[in-house]
C-alpha cells in the first residue's frame, strides 16, 4: 500500500492559483506572476500525458541551446529549469542599438507526477525548441514483499 503524501492537496492547489493568475494577467496586458516580462524567471508550458506504461511531458523551450537546460527528477517531482544569455555588447553588426530588450532570460518550472517512476530508465529529446521527456511508471508489482509470520 502506497503512503498518501499530505502536501498534494497543497501543491495541486498552489498550481491552480498560478494557472488562474497567468491567465487573469494575460487579459490584462500585465506582467504574468511568474515574471513574465524582464529578467526574473519564467514559467515553461507543459504537457503531460499518461500513457500505459509511462508518461510523457512536453516543455515548450524556444531559443535555448540543449547545453543550458537543466532536468532533474526526485521522487514525484520533475524540475525543469533553462537559461540563456544573450550578449551584452552594446553594438551589432550594423551599428548600436537604439532599443536592447533581449537579454539574460531564465524559465524554470517543478511539477509533481502522480505516481513515481524509474528515474533511472527515463530519458528526453530535445528538437526544435521541444523537450520531450519519457519516464516509465514504477512497477508497483516490484514494491511489495512478503512479510514473514512468526
Amino acid at each position: 500500500m502506497s503512503r498518501r503524501n499530505p502536501f498534494d492537496e497543497i501543491e495541486r492547489m498552489f498550481e491552480r492559483m498560478n494557472r488562474q493568475l497567468g491567465e487573469l494577467s494575460e487579459g490584462s496586458g500585465m506582467p504574468a506572476p511568474t515574471g513574465g516580462g524582464g529578467s526574473g524567471p519564467q514559467t515553461v508550458s507543459m504537457d503531460v500525458a499518461e500513457q500505459d506504461e509511462e508518461y510523457v511531458v512536453t516543455a515548450d523551450l524556444p531559443g535555448y541551446e540543449k547545453k543550458n537546460i537543466d532536468l532533474s527528477i526526485s521522487e514525484r517531482t520533475l524540475r525543469v529549469s533553462a537559461e540563456r544569455e544573450d550578449s551584452t555588447d552594446e553594438s551589432n553588426d550594423d551599428g548600436t542599438y537604439l532599443r536592447r530588450e533581449r537579454r539574460r532570460q531564465s524559465v524554470s518550472r517543478a511539477i509533481t507526477l502522480p505516481e513515481e517512476v524509474e528515474e533511472e530508465e527515463s530519458n528526453a529529446v530535445y528538437n526544435n525548441g521541444v523537450l520531450t521527456i519519457t519516464l516509465p511508471k514504477r512497477d508497483r508489482s516490484s514494491d511489495s514483499r512478503s512479510i514473514d509470520i512468526s
